[in-house]
């Protein structure tokens, strides 16, 4: 139930006002609502009054707006990037935009004001019809009257209000209002073309210091590469866009830096990144070649292998190991499995990855101990990894699964329904424990060992990330924290936990683009907006995070 009490809309508009929540509460009503007039007409007051009550978070559902965003002077990807961050998702373009706003179900009520006056309107033009197709969106668009956008969107299926028209004013009640309200009432203000500051395009430090969205329209508007300044910011803009110090930007330009960007570049991003939370090691970015780009990192793990390599799968479910010095290339297994979801190494060398049908796939990492002589002759029985894996296996098919850890001391499958199901590798055919950690399916899963006392063992410590937004802790022999680690309005899309010279770490990414690495005995958080989804984290042995993306694999360490 509302907790809102919406007041009357200015200078006459109620006819307007409840025609606009009419079409809201109308779900056989066209997706796209085109508010349209003569200039000073009120179509701003309109939609501020719309605005104003449908943030407020005592709003009814129905009523709700999600994302506002006033288009005069923005590019299309300037655009692309504030909705993307306002509904909670990662995009690097116009197409990406498109095809996670129809994956993510959500309804979304837009209101889109003076599209007319946007930095490119046809290209949005195009955007705003492409929205309209989807039916958990709602768009309301405000243009002038005469313009050529506003007859694109006429031709359209769209409901139109023109207020210019008598039927959306009450008159007597803009007489009272008038009245009321003469002191208070400007002229309306002349058309202004306000003069686009200049930014130099070739110098860092100006970039990082100027207005973003300049920035972006610049770049969008300029297709010189600008020593590689250009594809960089493209690269990872959402995040450079945010509001936030220069050092925090240029941290993220270097990032997302190729490596036939000009030499320069380089070493003067990383004296303004300075005095930023976290120290760049080293990126691979979609296109390098020295070393190569190692391609897009769906999954990754560093546990289990030797303290200088990473195990990662792409979106074929390729497996390459990476030196995590540099994230040159080490090996590559052969005969891939599906596209994974999850990946994880056993002691034996046994590799497993999960797919995005909740089914096992196993693979011997290459150079992995195996029995020979007497020793391959006595041993007529499966591995212990072998019989793990069949315990796993035949879990799975009951269940499948949705994410996948393993440490020497547990072994961790995740489901749809929000269970996390926990194996003994010793014992693997013991039944195993679980819980229910989340509403909503389980989306990533980390462990780390303990050490108890001097030399007595350890115990697992799980952490599951969840589409609710909720990252829980939960050792096997206990019952699991009643309260999350970490909450975000987010689903958890990636976790990583291990020990460091500093202490035990966890670090986590959300869906909406943010990454968090909690340094548990300090009390400290270090936050990163990449500027990209990501799809996949993991540890380094001196404390540094991997990050692996659809276009780049980077690391960093926390200052």
């Amino acid at each position: 139930m509302s907790t809102v009490k919406w007041g009357r809309p200015a200078a006459g508009r109620e006819p307007a006002g409840a025609a606009l929540l009419a079409w809201l509460a109308d779900p056989s009503a066209p997706g796209l609502c085109v508010i349209t007039g003569g200039a000073g007409c009120g179509k701003s007051t309109l939609l501020a009054w719309l605005v104003g009550h449908g943030t407020d978070a005592g709003t009814e559902r129905e009523r709700a707006v999600h994302a506002f965003v006033p288009l005069a002077g923005q590019s299309v990807r300037g655009a692309v990037w504030t909705l993307a961050d306002q509904l909670g998702l990662m995009a690097r373009g116009p197409e990406e935009f498109l095809a996670r706003l129809a994956a993510d179900r959500r309804p979304a009520t837009v209101v889109l004001p003076d599209l007319h006056a946007a930095a490119d309107p046809g290209v949005l033009t195009e955007l705003v019809l492409a929205l309209g197709a989807h039916e958990h969106v709602r768009l309301v668009v405000e243009t002038r009257s005469g313009t050529a956008v506003h007859h694109q969107l006429a031709g359209s299926a769209a409901a139109v209000m023109d207020l210019d028209e008598p039927q959306w004013t009450d008159e007597a009640r803009r007489s009272a209002w008038h009245a009321e309200h003469t002191e208070s009432i400007a002229p309306p203000a002349p058309e202004r073309h306000q003069a686009v500051a200049v930014v130099d395009l070739n110098d860092p430090a100006a970039l990082c210091a100027a207005d973003p969205w300049l920035v972006t329209a610049a770049f969008d508007a300029d297709q010189e590469e600008h020593g590689g300044l250009r594809a960089a910011w493209l690269r990872a803009g959402q995040s450079l866009c945010r509001d936030q110090e220069s050092a925090e930007r240029a941290l993220v330009l270097l990032t997302a830096l190729g490596d036939g960007a000009d030499p320069r570049l380089r070493p003067e991003l990383d004296r303004l990144a300075a005095t930023a939370d976290w120290r760049l090691d080293w990126s691979r970015v979609r296109g390098d070649v020295a070393p190569p780009w190692s391609g897009p990192v769906f999954a990754m793990t560093t546990a289990g292998l030797p303290t200088d390599q990473a195990l990662l799968a792409d979106h074929q479910g390729v497996l390459r190991t990476v030196d995590v010095a540099n994230g040159s290339a080490i090996g590559r297994i052969p005969q891939p499995p599906s596209p994974p979801a999850s990946i994880c190494l056993l002691i034996d060398g046994t590799v497993l990855v999960l797919d995005g049908q909740g089914r096992l796939h196993r693979q011997t990492l290459p150079g992995a101990p195996r029995a020979t002589g007497i020793a391959a002759l006595l041993d007529d029985g499966p591995s212990p990894g072998r019989q793990l894996t069949e315990t796993v296996t035949a879990h799975l098919a009951r269940s499948p699964g949705t994410a996948l850890c393993s440490t020497p001391g547990v072994m961790a499958v995740g489901g749809a329904d929000g269970t996390v199901h926990a194996f003994t590798p010793g014992e693997p055919d013991e039944h195993p424990r679980g819980a229910g950690l989340h509403t909503g399916p389980v989306t990533a899963l980390a462990a780390v060992d303990l050490p108890v006392g001097d030399g007595q063992g350890a115990v697992p410590l799980l952490y599951s990330g969840g589409a609710d937004g909720r990252v829980r802790a939960w050792s096997p022999a206990a019952d699991p924290q009643r309260t999350p680690v970490a909450e975000h309005s987010s689903p958890v899309a990636a976790l990583a936990a291990g020990h460091t010279p500093r202490g035990p770490v966890l670090a986590v990414a959300w869906a909406d683009g943010l990454v968090e690495l909690r340094l548990l005995d300090e009390g400290k958080t270090r936050h990163l907006w990449p500027g990209t989804a990501v799809n996949a984290l993991a540890l380094t042995a001196d404390g540094s995070l991997l990050i692996g993306t659809d276009d780049r694999l980077f690391c960093l360490h926390p200052r």
